[in-house]
């Protein structure tokens, strides 16, 4: 059964770390003072409770990995740190002149890139200045991105010093072939020495990042993989798919394409690894995420409390995020904001005193309500709009595209509610995707995503014909 979903279901999808998706946002959909409107109506909901989540973008690569599809600056001239600190500095001023008050920071990532391009002196002078007005609440979670070849003792002492408890490795795969297709060469000597390392000096969880469906993978050298994995035991870890999108990163074109493993076999690379990590005490926690018992995730998972947003899972639940950076996202729950891709532009706008802002998308009554539906699919793998407030009518659409997935028995279906079964957790993007309005209405975006709009149309026609007779009814 397996292999057939994976076959049935193999179309591309959304990460759906918000909705709607970024594709859906435009350059001019949002402006300087809509921004900080919803920045302000985010503060109000979140500071007191929750506390705010912030990301730092940090663009700087020293090295170039053919399958990232990150926004980054690869160069090895250091002289970018400093101007890009400042003007960090001057939209985290500009963000702390609209806040009606002290803010309180809950949680805080920083991304790249390569955060750790940034010298240890680099890195202190940053943290200190995001600090030096702000409150940092009781039981705050700070973490970082890191490359295990350009991380030494002194930054991850200046991380630690500066609050950090949790760091992640870019570590994708330990196969030396694979590693040589992808040019990121790092042996597992060296990884095992930085994880020691980062343990030694106090950090308190590891978590690893791993790709599966890289070129000239198999399922020998994922086993592999796995298996040194499990000599160092992060305390959670991130097992995503490679999505290769050659058109858009120039990297991704030297890969040959005989070479990617598709379909069946990138399934089975999975599958392969999901068995292996569940075998020694990992739990699935969501859309490509593990985490061992005892873990924050694991408890949060548990508990119902999960979260998602453009950082992935996390156990802090909060409206609202403000990211820092070029390219970086922030949420404020009722709007969202992407900063000028490159760093040029964006130090540029931040020195013209006004919001680098590069697209966005002010969300709409219908928006809020898939938005809810969706983040609990992939947070808690079941949603309900019995509460009349969770209801809009595209839902009745949304069920009609599930019907297919509920005889594949990946959901079950009820009147106002979907369950994912454990069969349907691999293919939480394609759930998702049904209840995706904006996806479905877009000619572009359908298209992109193999959706087809003449069916579309089938289901609304049929959705409102099964309305006017359940009216009728009554």
């Amino acid at each position: 059964m397996a292999t057939n979903l994976a076959e049935k279901y193999s179309n591309p999808g959304p990460r759906y770390t918000s909705y709607p998706t970024i594709p859906s946002w435009s350059t001019d959909g949002i402006t300087q003072e809509q921004w900080k409107e919803a920045m302000v109506k985010g503060f109000n909901d979140s500071n007191e409770t929750s506390g705010i989540s912030m990301y730092i973008h940090i663009p700087y690569c020293e090295n170039y990995c053919y399958f990232c599809g990150c926004n980054a600056h690869r160069t090895q001239d250091h002289s970018y740190e400093d101007p890009y600190i400042d003007a960090l500095l001057k939209e985290w001023q500009m963000y702390l002149d609209v806040f009606p008050g002290t803010l309180n920071v809950k949680e805080l990532h920083i991304g790249g890139g390569t955060p750790t391009f940034l010298s240890p002196r680099n890195l202190t002078r940053l943290i200190d200045g995001l600090f030096s007005h702000v409150n940092r609440m009781e039981g705050h979670i700070f973490s970082f991105e890191t490359n295990p070849r350009s991380t030494t003792r002194e930054h991850l002492e200046a991380l630690y010093n500066g609050g950090f408890r949790r760091v992640s490795f870019g570590i994708q795969d330990f196969d030396p072939i694979v590693q040589k297709e992808i040019n990121r060469p790092q042996s597992f000597e060296l990884v095992k020495e930085k994880v020691d390392l980062a343990r030694q000096i106090g950090f308190t969880s590891v978590n690893f990042d791993l790709v599966y469906g890289l070129p000239k993978q198999t399922l020998a050298t994922i086993t592999d993989t796995i298996e040194k994995v499990m000599e160092l035991r992060p305390d959670r870890l991130a097992f995503y798919a490679y999505g290769h999108n050659p058109h858009m990163y120039e990297g991704q074109r030297r890969f040959k394409e005989e070479d990617l493993p598709v379909g069946d076999a990138k399934q089975e690379l999975y599958d392969k690894g999901r068995a292996m990590l569940e075998s020694i005490g990992y739990h699935e926690i969501g859309m490509d995420h593990f985490a061992i018992e005892g873990d924050a995730l694991y408890e949060a998972a548990k508990s119902g409390t999960l979260h998602r947003n453009f950082m992935g899972y996390t156990e802090n639940t909060t409206q609202m995020m403000l990211a820092l950076g070029s390219s970086s996202i922030s949420d404020t729950w009722y709007a969202f904001a992407q900063n000028e891709r490159t760093d040029g532009a964006y130090i540029k706008a931040v020195n013209e005193g006004r919001f680098p802002l590069h697209r966005g998308h002010l969300l709409t009554d219908e928006d809020l309500v898939l938005r809810r539906h969706i983040l609990n699919l992939m947070c808690r793998q079941e949603t309900s709009w019995a509460d009349p407030k969770l209801y809009t009518d595209e839902l009745d659409v949304t069920l009609m595209r599930l019907e297919d997935m509920q005889n594949d028995g990946m959901v079950v279906l009820g009147e106002k509610s979907v369950r994912v079964t454990e069969a349907g957790i691999p293919y939480l993007r394609n759930i998702c995707m049904a209840f995706d309005a904006l996806l479905w209405r877009s000619d572009s975006l359908s298209k992109a995503y193999n959706v087809s709009r003449d069916i579309q149309k089938g289901y609304i026609e049929k959705a409102r014909l099964a309305k006017e007779q359940k009216e009728k009814a009554l």
